[in-house]
């Protein structure tokens, strides 16, 4: 099984903040799916630090496929934007076990990337191994290759689990912080989750 142990982090206090500005935007990313739908809707929104809402997206991973790295440089390359300062994902692993590879993502957009998330998953190596035979050792090896989550204790005094690529913790956690009004999950991120619920409610196949 995946080691899910984890250590609550803390900021020290003095240290400068990272250089996230009213102005720097990000790309909240949230999904909405039934099992028994052959897609997703996954929904992402350019949000702005000021909480002003600048862009959306949409793309449709496979559920329980292997393609929603792509399904998401696809979705970033068609906003065709290069004013994206970083990623915001609601979740590394969506669409039923369809895994984000957040280096990937990191590497071909060249925007770090911040995965936020809300509870502890041991187990979900056999979940896999049981669900998925023909592949997954090679979702597995994704999983792995986004590194272990770490558990930060916000400034509001609620935690979350954070893993990133491109960014350091400290740049993660306060990039959290920035866009959480209340709660634990970010507004780019609960503006995702809320349009592609809508989408799916109201547009189902």
């Amino acid at each position: 099984m995946v080691d899910m142990t984890h250590r609550i982090q803390r900021l020290p206090t003095g240290e400068k903040p990272a250089p996230w500005k009213k102005g720097s935007r990000v790309m909240g990313v949230s999904e909405s799916f039934d099992k028994g739908s052959k897609n997703s809707i996954v929904v992402g929104v350019v949000m702005r630090g000021d909480m002003r809402i600048d862009g959306f997206g949409v793309c449709r991973p496979t559920v329980g496929g292997s393609d929603a790295t792509r399904k998401l440089k696809e979705m970033f390359g068609n906003l065709n934007r290069e004013d994206i300062r970083a990623w915001l994902l609601g979740g590394s692993m969506i669409s039923w076990f369809n895994i984000i590879d957040i280096i990937e993502l990191w590497n071909h957009t060249g925007v770090p990337v911040a995965c936020v998330t809300y509870n502890p998953s041991e187990g979900v190596e056999e979940f896999i191994k049981e669900y998925f035979p023909d592949d997954w050792e090679k979702r597995i090896e994704t999983m792995k290759k986004c590194g272990d989550r770490e558990e930060v204790t916000l400034q509001n005094g609620l935690s979350v689990f954070l893993n990133m690529a491109g960014m350091s913790l400290k740049e993660a956690t306060l990039l959290v912080e920035m866009f959480t009004l209340d709660g634990r999950i970010p507004e780019p991120v609960r503006v995702a989750r809320m349009l592609a619920q809508s989408i799916r409610r109201d547009l189902q196949e």
